[in-house]
């Protein structure tokens, strides 16, 4: 381990946009960010079927 005292070597990604409309450039980001979310599309299916309302069988 190196000096606890020194500072970290990170950086933020590109952003795109300024003030309440900035966002992280996503042609930049890659899996070293930790952007690689596999099951995505799948979770995103999910939400909107828990969204859908009663289909009134009841």
């Amino acid at each position: 381990m190196g000096d606890p005292l020194s500072r970290g070597a990170s950086s933020a990604p590109a952003v795109l946009g300024e003030g309440c409309t900035q966002r992280y450039d996503p042609q930049a980001l890659t899996p070293e960010h930790g952007t690689e979310f596999a099951h995505a599309a799948e979770l995103w299916r999910q939400l909107q079927q828990d969204k859908q309302p009663p289909s009134g069988d009841e």
